[in-house]
Protein backbone atom coordinates (compact mmCIF):
# COMPACT_ATOMS: atom_id res chain seq x y z
CA UNK A 1 0.00 0.00 0.00
CA UNK A 2 1.30 3.49 -0.73
CA UNK A 3 1.26 5.84 1.76
CA UNK A 4 -1.48 8.80 1.51
CA UNK A 5 -0.61 11.80 0.08
CA UNK A 6 0.10 15.06 2.91
CA UNK A 7 -1.90 17.86 2.82
CA UNK A 8 -0.83 21.23 3.85
CA UNK A 9 -3.28 24.00 4.76
CA UNK A 10 -1.80 27.25 5.37
CA UNK A 11 -3.07 30.65 5.01
CA UNK A 12 -2.97 33.70 7.25
CA UNK A 13 -4.51 34.13 11.03
CA UNK A 14 -7.79 34.24 10.96
CA UNK A 15 -8.85 32.85 7.69
CA UNK A 16 -10.19 29.74 8.91
CA UNK A 17 -7.48 26.97 8.53
CA UNK A 18 -9.16 24.72 11.63
CA UNK A 19 -12.53 25.32 10.60
CA UNK A 20 -11.84 24.00 6.83
CA UNK A 21 -9.75 21.12 8.15
CA UNK A 22 -12.30 20.15 10.76
CA UNK A 23 -15.05 20.02 7.69
CA UNK A 24 -13.28 18.36 5.48
CA UNK A 25 -12.13 15.58 8.06
CA UNK A 26 -15.97 15.29 8.71
CA UNK A 27 -17.28 15.07 4.88
CA UNK A 28 -14.15 12.96 3.83
CA UNK A 29 -13.72 9.60 6.45
CA UNK A 30 -10.76 8.63 4.51
CA UNK A 31 -8.99 11.87 5.61
CA UNK A 32 -7.58 12.70 8.92
CA UNK A 33 -5.71 15.68 10.50
CA UNK A 34 -2.59 15.17 11.70
CA UNK A 35 -1.67 16.64 15.29
CA UNK A 36 0.60 19.19 15.75
CA UNK A 37 2.99 19.42 19.33
CA UNK A 38 3.23 23.13 20.19
CA UNK A 39 4.49 24.95 23.08
CA UNK A 40 1.25 27.18 23.13
CA UNK A 41 0.93 28.21 26.85
CA UNK A 42 -1.78 27.23 29.28
CA UNK A 43 -5.22 29.01 28.76
CA UNK A 44 -4.81 29.85 25.09
CA UNK A 45 -6.54 27.61 23.06
CA UNK A 46 -7.52 26.17 19.31
CA UNK A 47 -6.94 23.46 17.31
CA UNK A 48 -6.75 20.08 19.34
CA UNK A 49 -2.99 20.10 19.88
CA UNK A 50 0.02 18.59 22.73
CA UNK A 51 1.19 21.36 24.62
CA UNK A 52 4.48 20.92 25.61
CA UNK A 53 6.72 23.26 27.22
CA UNK A 54 9.90 25.45 25.32
CA UNK A 55 12.35 23.02 27.26
CA UNK A 56 10.56 19.77 26.36
CA UNK A 57 10.06 21.00 22.67
CA UNK A 58 13.78 21.05 22.38
CA UNK A 59 14.45 17.72 23.95
CA UNK A 60 12.01 16.33 21.38
CA UNK A 61 13.56 18.08 18.81
CA UNK A 62 17.12 17.04 19.60
CA UNK A 63 15.59 13.59 19.95
CA UNK A 64 14.22 13.38 16.61
CA UNK A 65 10.59 13.28 17.66
CA UNK A 66 9.60 15.85 14.81
CA UNK A 67 9.39 14.62 10.99
CA UNK A 68 8.99 18.40 10.76
CA UNK A 69 9.28 21.63 13.39
CA UNK A 70 9.98 25.58 13.12
CA UNK A 71 8.95 28.14 14.78
CA UNK A 72 5.97 31.21 14.14
CA UNK A 73 4.35 33.84 16.53
CA UNK A 74 6.88 33.44 19.07
CA UNK A 75 5.50 29.52 19.20
CA UNK A 76 7.60 26.38 18.52
CA UNK A 77 5.39 23.89 16.43
CA UNK A 78 6.09 20.30 15.28
CA UNK A 79 4.58 17.66 13.21
CA UNK A 80 5.72 14.00 15.25
CA UNK A 81 7.81 11.28 13.38
CA UNK A 82 4.60 9.30 13.72
CA UNK A 83 2.63 10.92 11.04
CA UNK A 84 4.90 8.12 8.77
CA UNK A 85 2.60 5.72 10.33
CA UNK A 86 -0.39 7.35 9.78
CA UNK A 87 0.00 7.39 6.30
CA UNK A 88 -0.75 4.03 5.51
CA UNK A 89 -4.33 3.61 7.46
CA UNK A 90 -5.68 6.82 5.64
CA UNK A 91 -6.66 8.54 2.23
CA UNK A 92 -4.94 11.53 2.92
CA UNK A 93 -3.50 13.51 5.85
CA UNK A 94 -3.84 17.20 6.01
CA UNK A 95 -1.43 19.43 8.83
CA UNK A 96 -1.42 22.97 9.21
CA UNK A 97 1.95 24.01 8.16
CA UNK A 98 3.60 27.83 8.45
CA UNK A 99 3.84 28.97 4.98
CA UNK A 100 7.61 29.35 5.82
CA UNK A 101 8.40 25.74 6.00
CA UNK A 102 6.56 24.93 2.68
CA UNK A 103 10.06 24.04 0.58
CA UNK A 104 10.96 22.08 3.70
CA UNK A 105 7.93 20.19 3.99
CA UNK A 106 7.78 19.23 0.47
CA UNK A 107 11.35 18.17 0.72
CA UNK A 108 9.98 15.69 3.70
CA UNK A 109 6.66 15.03 2.13
CA UNK A 110 7.53 14.13 -1.50
CA UNK A 111 4.14 14.20 -2.75
CA UNK A 112 3.03 17.39 -0.38
CA UNK A 113 0.04 19.46 -2.02
CA UNK A 114 -0.84 22.71 -0.11
CA UNK A 115 -4.18 24.30 0.53
CA UNK A 116 -3.72 28.03 0.51
CA UNK A 117 -6.35 29.57 1.79
CA UNK A 118 -6.92 33.05 1.37
CA UNK A 119 -10.27 35.90 2.48
CA UNK A 120 -11.36 39.26 2.31
CA UNK A 121 -8.87 41.09 5.06
CA UNK A 122 -12.16 42.53 6.47
CA UNK A 123 -13.46 39.26 7.36
CA UNK A 124 -9.70 37.92 8.63
CA UNK A 125 -10.01 40.81 11.13
CA UNK A 126 -13.58 39.91 11.82
CA UNK A 127 -12.51 35.99 12.72
CA UNK A 128 -9.06 37.41 14.22
CA UNK A 129 -11.55 39.78 16.91
CA UNK A 130 -14.34 37.12 17.03
CA UNK A 131 -11.67 33.91 18.70
CA UNK A 132 -10.06 36.29 20.81
CA UNK A 133 -7.00 34.47 21.59
CA UNK A 134 -4.74 37.46 20.21
CA UNK A 135 -4.10 41.27 21.55
CA UNK A 136 -5.37 44.02 19.63
CA UNK A 137 -1.34 44.73 18.49
CA UNK A 138 -0.73 40.86 17.49
CA UNK A 139 -3.89 41.33 15.62
CA UNK A 140 -2.71 44.12 13.69
CA UNK A 141 0.77 41.89 13.26
CA UNK A 142 -1.03 39.44 12.45
CA UNK A 143 -3.28 40.83 9.59
CA UNK A 144 -0.09 42.81 8.11
CA UNK A 145 1.29 39.25 7.38
CA UNK A 146 -1.90 38.10 5.34
CA UNK A 147 -0.30 38.94 1.51
CA UNK A 148 3.24 36.68 2.98
CA UNK A 149 3.37 34.96 -0.97
CA UNK A 150 4.21 31.22 -0.92
CA UNK A 151 7.76 30.55 -1.83
CA UNK A 152 8.58 29.68 -5.19
CA UNK A 153 9.34 26.09 -5.95
CA UNK A 154 6.21 24.38 -4.53
CA UNK A 155 4.81 21.83 -6.75
CA UNK A 156 1.06 21.50 -6.23
CA UNK A 157 -1.14 24.30 -5.03
CA UNK A 158 -4.48 25.08 -5.19
CA UNK A 159 -5.75 28.16 -3.86
CA UNK A 160 -8.83 28.70 -2.58
CA UNK A 161 -10.85 32.34 -0.82
CA UNK A 162 -12.62 30.93 2.27
CA UNK A 163 -14.01 34.68 2.34
CA UNK A 164 -17.80 32.93 2.00
CA UNK A 165 -19.40 30.01 3.09
CA UNK A 166 -17.25 27.17 4.34
CA UNK A 167 -19.54 24.88 2.23
CA UNK A 168 -18.63 26.13 -0.59
CA UNK A 169 -14.79 26.10 0.56
CA UNK A 170 -15.32 22.08 0.99
CA UNK A 171 -16.55 21.75 -2.46
CA UNK A 172 -14.45 23.92 -3.86
CA UNK A 173 -11.41 22.10 -2.06
CA UNK A 174 -12.69 18.72 -2.49
CA UNK A 175 -13.15 19.09 -6.71
CA UNK A 176 -9.89 20.38 -6.57
CA UNK A 177 -8.42 16.90 -5.12
CA UNK A 178 -10.32 14.99 -7.14
CA UNK A 179 -8.36 16.63 -10.34
CA UNK A 180 -5.45 16.31 -8.12
CA UNK A 181 -5.76 12.42 -8.06
CA UNK A 182 -7.28 12.08 -11.52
Amino acid sequence: MNAAPIIAVVGPSGVGKDSVMRALTAQSPGIQQVRRVITRPEGEEGEEFDRVSVEVFELMALDGAFALHWEAHGLQYGIPVGIEGQRQAVDALLVNLSRSVLLQAQEVFEDLTVISLTADPVVLAQRLSARGRESTSDQVRRLKRADVPLPDGLIRVIDVDNSGSLEATIDTILSALQLERA
